[in-house]
């Protein structure tokens, strides 16, 4: 495990010849907190600072950033907050670098999305993108566990559509559920981000067509079928015609609003 230190020439620009014990330096400009979240940041993601690495002794930072012991509490606990450092306490304790959570990742790009008030039809045209672009993946690494467990979500679908409460979570629970059997971590973390505005674009489109999502449960086990069978191009057909009258009864709310 690595104790790191400071110097790094306007903001961590350059950290040729330097030392771990080197990579910080004095700030003196904006809201200095701020800065010095971004040294470590900016570290990291050069490399010079690895998870498990151990930051200096707040004592030590606020000799180095030459601030306030307040104004490293403060870096620290945005770094945290950010995952990007541990805080342990106890004689072995301190602030120790570790990677980002995709939980954290996922949480700021869902911020972003939701701030970013999108339309049903734009959610919808998105999901055409991600959900065709993933059926090969999702054809091809599907596992038996995956297989199981869309098949259950269908099964929960089906008993719901016949208590006639059909919740349109259920849909979107699928549909999360079928991203993460394409096994790219990246793809899962920008679908479950999809979270809140799929169940906007939904709701819009069973505004509608009042009985939208019965068709679409039976539509979920087909497509199961086909990735359950690895026919990739039939997989295709039905999450593009699944898709299609999603987009085509959004449409027709207020122009996709």
């Amino acid at each position: 495990m690595t104790t790191v230190g400071t110097n790094a020439a306007s903001g961590a620009a350059s950290l040729h010849g330097s030392t771990k014990g080197d990579l910080l330096s004095r700030v003196s400009i904006g809201r200095i907190s701020e800065v010095i979240v971004d040294q470590v940041r900016l570290l990291i993601r050069q490399g010079q600072l690895a998870a498990g690495d151990r930051l200096p002794s707040e004592r030590e930072l606020c000799e180095r950033f030459g601030v306030s012991r307040v104004t490293v509490r403060e870096a620290l606990r945005v770094l945290e907050a950010n995952g990007l450092v541990e805080i342990r306490v106890g004689a072995r304790g301190g602030a120790f670098v570790t990677a980002p959570s995709s939980r954290l990742v996922g949480e700021g790009i869902a911020d972003l999305i939701s701030l970013a008030t999108l339309t049903a039809a734009e959610v919808t045209e998105s999901r055409r993108v991600f959900e065709l672009g993933i059926v090969p993946l999702v054809c091809e690494r599907a596992t038996d566990e995956d297989i199981a467990a869309l098949y259950e979500i269908c099964d929960r679908s089906k008993a719901a559509l016949q208590g006639d409460d059909y919740p349109l979570e259920l849909s979107a629970e699928w549909h999360e559920r079928y991203a993460a059997s394409a096994h790219n971590r990246a793809v899962t973390m920008l679908v479950s981000s999809l979270h809140g505005p799929l169940l906007m674009s939904l709701e819009r489109a069973r505004e509608a067509a009042p009985l939208h999502g019965r068709r679409g449960v039976e539509e979920h086990r087909a497509l199961v079928d086909a990735i359950a069978a690895r026919d990739m191009e039939r997989a295709k057909t039905l999450m593009s015609a699944h898709l299609d009258r999603t987009a085509d009864r959004v449409a027709k709310v207020n122009g996709g609003r």
